[in-house]
């Protein structure tokens, strides 16, 4: 591939990088000038498993742009979910986790204002994006890449395209104003409808908004519709990367079994009364979750077998934690899902280096973002721009 070439190596900066899942999928074909995460224990094994000397453990607020070296042909940001999750509390952008998109934001206009704005930026983060507040935070994200000069497009993807996890994503994907788009990379308006519905939906909202709000028509005139090919990648089962036998996590008790069972609902339950006449050994994955019913709460398993996991979440005490089930005959075994399990899920190299710590290595890979999807994104989108943004160097060489 042209990436290979010392010449055509693409230069990012990773922001709010985490484990450097962004990073694994960019590959080596890119080479990471800067790296940022608020988290020292995450930066650390950033650290342990990249090179030393490119991550910043700090508050991105604190940030210079003397910290960034060079000009990069990228600048990644999954920024912090919690405030747009579904499961959030809704604050959105103004909220404090979510909020830390403005001073990033801020950071790359003050390299704008020293000529070294990124060519690219990409942004990663729930599909819930789309809708939080009515529309209005991602009306925001989309302006504010406008109003810096950047051409914008965004699609969501789910990681089940790739690896056995139910992960939808939303990528806002903003490419500065003086970079040449081939037109192998657009797709006309009308048939993104029925390929992304989320982002049909999301671009309807805002041209209803841009009939009442002039600063929108911009974002309208500014919007591009990426063309993404169906994802090739063969799909590992999740037989494949579930433990038979764990040494890191214990198999829950009989009686925690049972009570994980008794806390199903009808339907759940015919999920693993169906399992079990399979007569062979199934996996499936569970969470527990809070349900209120007639103003009472209470805690329900919600259990799937059709060999996809649900999506992974940060640990916040024992609810968030995925918990995998097997059956085998009339024999069911519950247990906590692996840390190693869960990188696998996000498609990390076996040789990727976790924290010794469960709750540590746990969070770490569910902050992430699924390598396989930034690798599809970076093939299909990043690769081809960047051979457009070099060879129009050379011409104006």
């Amino acid at each position: 591939m042209f990436c290979d070439k010392p010449n055509m190596q693409g230069q990012f900066y990773e922001f709010f990088a985490g484990a450097g899942m962004a990073r694994a999928g960019l590959g080596a074909g890119w080479q990471c000038l800067f790296a940022n995460d608020i988290d020292l224990k995450k930066a650390a094994t950033y650290e342990t498993n990249w090179q030393t000397g490119v991550m910043k453990a700090a508050d991105v607020k604190s940030l210079r742009p003397s910290d960034l070296p060079g000009r990069a042909d990228l600048a990644w940001a999954s920024f912090p979910c919690q405030d747009l999750s579904l499961a959030g509390g809704g604050a959105g952008l103004k909220g404090e986790r979510s909020g830390v998109f403005w001073p990033f934001w801020r950071l790359m206009q003050r390299l704008q204002k020293e000529g070294r704005a990124p060519n690219i930026i990409a942004l990663e983060n729930v599909a819930a994006t789309l809708t939080s507040h009515g529309g209005k935070d991602f009306e925001a994200l989309c302006l504010a890449l406008v109003e810096g000069g950047y051409r914008i497009g965004a699609r969501v993807i789910d990681a089940a395209l790739f690896v056995p996890q139910s992960r939808p994503r939303m990528f806002l994907i903003g490419v500065h104003k003086s970079v040449p788009i081939p037109a192998h990379l657009l797709t006309p308006s009308a048939s993104l409808v029925g390929v992304d519905k989320h982002v049909s939906a999301a671009i309807d909202r805002l041209n209803l908004a841009a009939k009442t709000n002039s600063e929108l028509v911009r974002v309208i005139d500014n919007w591009l519709n990426w063309h993404l090919p169906e994802p090739q990648a063969e799909l590992p089962t999740l037989e494949s990367i579930i433990e038979t036998d764990p040494i890191d996590v214990e198999w829950h008790t009989e009686v925690e079994t049972r009570t994980l069972i008794d806390r199903m609902s009808d339907l759940n339950r015919s999920k693993v009364e169906k399992a079990r006449e399979a007569g062979i050994r199934m996996y499936g994955t569970a969470y527990r979750r809070t349900r209120v019913q007639k103003g009472v709460k209470s805690v329900r398993t919600e259990v799937r077998f059709d060999g996809i996991a649900g999506c992974l979440r940060t640990p916040s005490g024992g609810s968030s934690r995925q918990i995998v089930v097997e059956i085998k005959g009339r024999k069911t075994r519950s247990r906590l899902m692996t840390p190693r399990e869960a990188a696998r899920l996000m498609g990390l190299e076996e040789s990727y280096k976790l924290p010794d710590v469960y709750n540590e290595a746990y969070h770490l890979i569910g902050d992430g973002v699924a390598v396989p999807v930034v690798n599809y994104l970076r093939q299909n989108l990043f690769d081809p721009l960047l051979l457009q943004i070099r060879s129009e160097a050379r011409q104006a060489a």
